[in-house]
Protein backbone atom coordinates (compact mmCIF):
# COMPACT_ATOMS: atom_id res chain seq x y z
CA UNK A 1 0.00 0.00 0.00
CA UNK A 2 1.56 3.42 -0.83
CA UNK A 3 0.68 5.81 1.12
CA UNK A 4 0.66 9.81 -0.38
CA UNK A 5 1.64 12.97 1.12
CA UNK A 6 -1.94 14.08 1.67
CA UNK A 7 -2.95 11.41 3.83
CA UNK A 8 0.77 11.58 5.67
CA UNK A 9 -0.14 15.26 6.06
CA UNK A 10 -3.61 14.26 7.39
CA UNK A 11 -2.36 11.46 9.63
CA UNK A 12 -0.11 14.35 11.25
CA UNK A 13 -2.63 16.43 11.23
CA UNK A 14 -5.61 14.35 13.09
CA UNK A 15 -2.70 12.93 15.28
CA UNK A 16 -1.44 16.56 16.32
CA UNK A 17 -5.21 17.47 17.19
CA UNK A 18 -5.23 14.65 19.25
CA UNK A 19 -2.54 15.23 21.14
CA UNK A 20 -3.59 18.34 22.08
CA UNK A 21 -7.14 17.78 22.58
CA UNK A 22 -7.39 17.57 26.39
CA UNK A 23 -5.99 21.07 26.35
CA UNK A 24 -8.71 22.30 24.45
CA UNK A 25 -7.46 24.69 23.11
CA UNK A 26 -7.97 24.74 19.13
CA UNK A 27 -4.56 24.29 17.20
CA UNK A 28 -2.86 27.26 15.00
CA UNK A 29 -2.06 25.60 11.53
CA UNK A 30 1.26 27.27 11.96
CA UNK A 31 2.28 25.06 15.33
CA UNK A 32 1.45 21.77 12.95
CA UNK A 33 3.30 23.76 9.51
CA UNK A 34 6.18 24.11 12.13
CA UNK A 35 6.59 21.40 14.41
CA UNK A 36 5.93 18.63 11.41
CA UNK A 37 7.05 20.63 7.91
CA UNK A 38 3.79 20.49 6.13
CA UNK A 39 3.26 22.85 3.88
CA UNK A 40 0.90 25.66 4.71
CA UNK A 41 -1.34 25.88 1.63
CA UNK A 42 -1.61 21.75 1.18
CA UNK A 43 -2.38 21.04 5.29
CA UNK A 44 -5.12 24.08 4.70
CA UNK A 45 -6.84 21.54 2.02
CA UNK A 46 -6.50 18.81 4.14
CA UNK A 47 -7.98 20.22 7.10
CA UNK A 48 -11.33 21.56 4.84
CA UNK A 49 -11.40 17.71 3.64
CA UNK A 50 -10.97 16.72 7.49
CA UNK A 51 -13.74 19.39 8.67
CA UNK A 52 -15.98 18.26 5.99
CA UNK A 53 -16.10 15.20 7.02
CA UNK A 54 -17.04 16.76 10.53
CA UNK A 55 -13.46 14.77 12.14
CA UNK A 56 -12.51 18.47 12.90
CA UNK A 57 -13.82 22.09 13.84
CA UNK A 58 -12.44 25.42 12.86
CA UNK A 59 -12.58 27.85 15.68
CA UNK A 60 -12.25 31.64 13.58
CA UNK A 61 -10.40 34.25 15.40
CA UNK A 62 -7.51 35.29 16.54
CA UNK A 63 -6.99 32.81 19.25
CA UNK A 64 -8.71 30.36 16.25
CA UNK A 65 -7.22 27.15 14.46
CA UNK A 66 -8.78 23.41 14.92
CA UNK A 67 -9.63 21.01 17.27
CA UNK A 68 -10.83 17.58 16.91
CA UNK A 69 -14.52 17.30 16.89
CA UNK A 70 -14.27 13.18 17.27
CA UNK A 71 -13.48 10.12 19.73
CA UNK A 72 -9.79 10.04 19.10
CA UNK A 73 -10.65 6.22 20.40
CA UNK A 74 -13.19 6.08 17.12
CA UNK A 75 -11.02 7.16 13.93
CA UNK A 76 -8.46 4.92 12.34
CA UNK A 77 -5.47 5.50 10.07
CA UNK A 78 -7.10 3.53 7.80
CA UNK A 79 -10.20 5.72 7.92
CA UNK A 80 -8.12 8.60 7.22
CA UNK A 81 -6.19 6.89 4.29
CA UNK A 82 -9.31 6.14 2.94
CA UNK A 83 -11.26 8.92 3.83
CA UNK A 84 -8.46 11.35 2.38
CA UNK A 85 -7.51 9.59 -0.94
CA UNK A 86 -5.58 6.71 -0.45
CA UNK A 87 -7.18 4.43 -3.23
CA UNK A 88 -4.03 2.04 -3.66
CA UNK A 89 -5.62 -1.29 -3.06
CA UNK A 90 -2.32 -2.98 -3.91
CA UNK A 91 -0.05 -3.09 -6.79
CA UNK A 92 -0.92 -4.55 -10.33
CA UNK A 93 1.84 -6.21 -12.65
CA UNK A 94 1.63 -5.66 -15.69
CA UNK A 95 2.16 -8.91 -16.99
CA UNK A 96 -1.32 -10.45 -16.83
CA UNK A 97 -2.07 -13.94 -17.80
CA UNK A 98 0.70 -15.75 -16.66
CA UNK A 99 1.47 -17.89 -13.79
CA UNK A 100 4.62 -15.87 -12.33
CA UNK A 101 1.97 -12.71 -12.68
CA UNK A 102 -0.83 -14.50 -10.59
CA UNK A 103 1.61 -15.84 -8.15
CA UNK A 104 2.86 -12.24 -7.56
CA UNK A 105 -0.06 -10.41 -7.97
CA UNK A 106 -1.55 -13.02 -5.02
CA UNK A 107 1.33 -11.46 -2.77
CA UNK A 108 1.02 -8.27 -3.31
CA UNK A 109 -2.85 -8.39 -2.54
CA UNK A 110 -1.83 -10.30 0.77
CA UNK A 111 0.66 -7.12 1.63
CA UNK A 112 -2.19 -4.80 0.88
CA UNK A 113 -4.97 -7.05 3.34
CA UNK A 114 -1.59 -7.33 5.56
CA UNK A 115 -1.38 -3.61 5.29
CA UNK A 116 -4.90 -2.53 5.78
CA UNK A 117 -5.37 -4.97 8.78
CA UNK A 118 -2.65 -3.29 10.60
CA UNK A 119 -3.80 0.71 9.63
CA UNK A 120 -7.44 -0.66 10.92
CA UNK A 121 -5.91 -1.38 14.16
CA UNK A 122 -4.38 2.07 14.64
CA UNK A 123 -6.60 4.35 16.70
CA UNK A 124 -5.91 7.96 16.87
CA UNK A 125 -5.79 7.14 20.98
CA UNK A 126 -3.67 4.19 20.60
CA UNK A 127 -0.90 6.42 18.73
CA UNK A 128 -2.09 9.26 21.38
CA UNK A 129 -0.63 6.88 24.21
CA UNK A 130 2.38 5.54 22.03
CA UNK A 131 3.89 9.57 21.70
CA UNK A 132 2.67 10.10 25.54
CA UNK A 133 5.26 7.27 26.54
CA UNK A 134 7.98 8.51 23.96
CA UNK A 135 7.41 6.90 21.35
CA UNK A 136 8.37 9.96 19.03
CA UNK A 137 9.63 8.06 15.73
CA UNK A 138 5.77 8.11 14.93
CA UNK A 139 6.13 12.06 14.22
CA UNK A 140 9.12 11.48 11.43
CA UNK A 141 8.16 12.84 8.37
Amino acid sequence: MVISARVQYACVAMLELAIQSDEGSPVAIREITDRHGVPGPFLVQILRSLRALGWVQSIRGSQGGYRLSVDPASITLLDIAEAIGSQEAGCRTEAKGTPIAGILQAQWDDAADASRRVLGQATLSGLVERARHGDATMFYI
